[in-house]
């Protein structure tokens, strides 16, 4: 019974726990990294092909982003999920596999013409519609053994429609333990969703640390915030770009604008285009409109009871095709622009920001967290010039951020959280933090509120049940910018993973009859023959 951090220890991005206990070896999350890496991720302690079980917090990239490439590696088990966060992998994952793809397909145009070796992409829409098949969704609240010995429960995190903390129960060789992962906890009122739920108990805690040494103060008028911006830009006749996380923030904004028009809190306004372009976001709404009951506050319902669709409004208009989104810029009107990807790393938004970076009537308007490293941040942090598609952009637009609109809880919110617990864990593990925060919070719950806290480094392993450390990983800090999971993509890495897989499938397969086992070896044995050097 032992418990391997892996991802999005000491870093906000990648996270990934590996469980092991009962004779199932689980994971929690798979998500891929974001921004620069700081830090190197162990490596798994056991591999795709034998991984039996992988439990989904929500559907966030960088807590889903590698499960086609678990896929592609051998992985053939169960997936569990509350039912909208698998709604949302299915275009999310989707997403990822066609930009992976295309990267690839670019890449290769130029390494053709450089006479270099193609490369191949991280996964493929086939590696995608794969594991999209071995999702199982569970309701909040509902008790699901997954294996002898093992329950959980999906608690609402209020971070993201879907999204969830997992309660995992184990008993093992007499044994018993319950443990928490946090996920993202969400911040209190958000639009939309309901407030997080908070857990009563565990033995041991994962929990998040993303905003743990900081405020977001009181809470902000975000719609008169901005109101204001958008009155501001259009009275210097520019556009309002707005890069947005397809996912949640984006149907946040709408929502906003939606309060902004139906008040008339922007003179003019209601005469102005509001775009929204991002196939993915457009999906995403449209999952959003579906999920209502399980997932939607009562202020939300009150407004679907009345016949008014928070997420829509006149004048809203969708771009779908590449047609549809040059037409934007092509447009001379003003407009608020809304689109993906929220970091401004990929995504149409680049070609926006291309368009109105250097306009001094524009405002560019950041709503969501931005990770080092990313043009988005970058943007915040004054930068002066920035390149896109091979072209040095000089910076003019007005850059803002509207402060408070975060789904993430604060610090405030973190202690509140595991404040509710009506006794003490045993221990808190502080993860999904950088690396100074990670730090500050877990010692912030040793001394307010005497917690037994510490963040681990990736390759940490607790044994569960004795209640103590087996390792303790040590920092090693990325000298290259080329991840491991690129590396792993190669063909021979995915010759490699199918070795592993076939070895599981061996593993599998004691005890079957001794005739059967004899064909299954002939098939090995012509197979290695075949290849033999």
């Amino acid at each position: 019974m032992k418990l391997t951090f892996i991802g999005a220890d000491h870093e906000v991005t990648g996270s990934c726990h590996c469980l092991e206990a009962c004779g199932r070896k689980i994971l929690v999350d798979y998500g891929m990294e974001q921004g620069v890496n700081v830090f190197v991720n162990a490596d798994m302690p056991f591999s795709p092909a034998d991984t039996d079980i992988v439990l989904i917090t929500h559907a966030h990239i960088d807590h889903t982003g590698l499960l086609p490439l678990l896929y592609a590696h051998g992985f053939r088990g169960r997936i569990y999920a509350t039912g909208a966060t698998t709604e949302l992998c299915g275009i999310m994952l989707r997403d990822c596999a066609h930009i992976q793809e295309s990267d690839a397909a670019w890449l290769n145009r130029k390494r053709k013409r450089a006479g270099d070796p193609e490369t191949q992409p991280l996964y493929t829409m086939q590696d995608a519609e794969g594991v999209l098949q071995l999702f199982t969704p569970c309701h909040y609240g509902e008790t699901v053994e997954i294996a002898p010995g093992i329950t959980i429960r999906f608690l609402d995190a209020g971070h993201l429609l879907g999204s969830s903390s997992i309660e995992v129960w184990i008993n093992e060789a007499g044994v018993s333990k319950k443990l928490i992962f946090s996920g993202d906890i969400g911040n209190l009122n958000q639009p939309l969703i309901k407030n997080p739920v908070y857990p009563e108990d565990a033995d041991y805690v994962v929990m998040e640390s993303t905003y743990g040494d900081r405020s977001h103060g009181p809470k902000p008028d975000y719609e008169a915030s901005l109101a204001e911006i958008i009155r501001e830009t259009l009275s210097r006749g520019g556009n309002v770009v707005i890069p947005c996380f397809a996912v949640g923030r984006t149907q946040e904004v709408l929502y906003f604008l939606r309060k902004i028009r139906a008040d008339n809190m922007v003179p003019g306004f209601e005469k102005v285009d509001v775009w929204l372009d991002s196939p993915l976001a457009i999906e995403a709404t449209r999952i959003f409109d579906k999920m209502t009951e399980e997932c939607f506050d009562d202020e939300t319902l009150e407004l679907i009871g009345k016949g008014v669709n928070p997420l829509q409004f006149d004048g809203l208009r969708v771009a779908i095709t590449s047609e549809e989104s040059k037409f934007i810029n092509e447009d001379p009107k003003p407009k608020v622009i809304l689109s993906a990807s929220g970091m401004c790393d990929a995504g149409r938004i680049r070609h926006h920001l291309k368009h109105n970076l250097w306009r001094e009537d524009s405002t560019i308007v950041f709503a969501g967290y931005q990770a080092v490293g990313t043009l988005g941040r970058a943007l915040l942090d004054g930068a002066k010039s920035v390149k896109l598609f091979g072209e040095e952009i000089h910076v003019a637009a007005k850059i803002c951020r509207i402060d408070g609109i975060s789904g993430h809880a604060d610090r405030e919110g973190l202690l509140r959280w595991i404040g509710a617990f009506k006794e003490k864990p045993k221990k808190v593990f502080i993860v999904h933090g950088e690396d100074l925060t990670a730090d500050a919070f877990a010692s912030a719950l040793r001394d307010r509120m005497g917690l037994d806290a510490e963040a681990p480094f990736s390759g940490s392993v607790f044994d569960l049940a004795a209640g103590r450390w087996i390792l303790r990983g040590v920092p090693q800090k990325i000298q290259r910018l080329e991840s491991k999971s690129s590396r792993a993509s190669t063909i021979y890495g995915r010759l490699v993973a199918a070795g592993q897989r076939l070895l599981a499938v061996i593993k599998q397969n004691e005890g079957l009859a001794n005739k059967d086992l004899a064909k299954f070896t002939d098939q090995i044995n012509a197979l290695c023959d075949k290849w033999q050097r």
